[in-house]
């Protein structure tokens, strides 16, 4: 199980990895983070909605929970409880994270210094709020 401290300092460490690859120009690589940064915050989210100590961290752990086994950033939020604050409150940002997807991680070579940029800006806000 991964405890909510131990998501946060995750989710805090790959926002670190985001920025210096996007100093460094590597912005297919900010960008395919970022993603990540997200996902690992709806899941603390999530079990701080359901009341868990912490996410299922591994197959054994996630029997009869295949539901939150996902990358989808949209269930994610769906099922994280506060869908209707961030889509209110960070609608603009909240489409800007979306459309990430994990198999990006095979053309992150195609974004942009202006994609990664608005990814990272979208992705730090979203974390500043919630």
């Amino acid at each position: 199980m991964l405890s909510l401290e131990e998501l946060q300092n995750l989710c805090m460490d790959k926002l670190k990895d985001a920025q210096i690859l996007y100093k460094e120009g590597r912005f297919g690589g900010a960008y395919y983070v970022c993603g990540y940064v997200i996902e690992l915050r709806l899941k603390k989210q999530i079990s701080l909605t359901i009341g868990w100590e912490g996410y299922p961290g591994n197959r054994k752990e996630f029997e009869n929970l295949s539901s939150f086994k996902k990358h989808d950033l949209d269930l994610l939020l769906h099922l994280s409880g506060v869908e209707k604050q961030v889509k209110r409150d960070l609608n603009m940002q909240w489409y800007t994270v979306s459309r990430w997807k994990p198999e990006i991680r095979y053309s992150w070579r195609c974004q942009t210094e202006q994609t990664a940029k608005k990814m990272l800006i979208a992705s730090e806000e979203i974390l500043e709020k919630l």
